[in-house]
């Protein structure tokens, strides 16, 4: 049962600290489910995991948050040893560079999902980060606007829980 200093989504945002934040979830809904590429945010129990923030654009959104340096990568390639993990360039597999040229990742705040033990195909790397524009759905992870996410990242602490219903799935 979601306690008080939960986040939990909702159909209409994520309640948290006695508010909605509007934000946008995967293009594939939530689903029980999960695999990689499905573009679907999974349901079940996360914790907040770690924060990453662009030094260089903005300042530290919270005092346990970890600059992004120019190499960092998340790698999403099911069977690599660092599968749903950060990485740093060069590396021989498949990943996400975290220091893009647009804001999207100014802020990363990374779930434990399917992590620290990865399941291969399971799915990597849901975050909570920036939202493209409003309503443009994600890769799976969940999106929030910039002035939102910054709040909640000054909110949260590492533990906190991040509850996404089984009830939302197909939604």
């Amino acid at each position: 049962m979601p306690g008080p200093a939960d986040m939990v989504l909702t159909p209409t945002g994520l309640r948290f600290r006695g508010r909605r934040w509007p934000r946008t979830i995967g293009k594939g809904g939530v689903r029980a489910a999960k695999r990689e590429g499905d573009g679907a945010t999974p349901a079940g129990t996360h914790r907040i995991a770690g924060m990453l923030h662009r030094a260089d654009r903005l300042r530290r959104p919270a005092g346990w948050s970890r600059p992004i340096g120019p190499r960092d990568l998340w790698c999403d390639e099911p069977g690599h040893p660092r599968y749903n993990r950060l990485a740093r360039a060069p590396l021989a597999a498949s990943a996400e560079r975290l220091r893009r040229a647009d804001r999207l990742y100014d802020v990363v705040i990374l779930t434990d999902w399917n992590w620290p033990d990865a399941v291969p195909g399971r799915g990597s790397a849901i975050f909570l980060h920036r939202q493209r524009r409003p309503g443009h759905p994600t890769e799976g992870c969940i999106a929030f606007r910039p002035c939102d996410l910054r709040r909640i990242a000054r909110l949260i602490r590492p533990g906190t829980r991040l509850v996404v219903p089984a009830f939302l799935e197909g939604r």
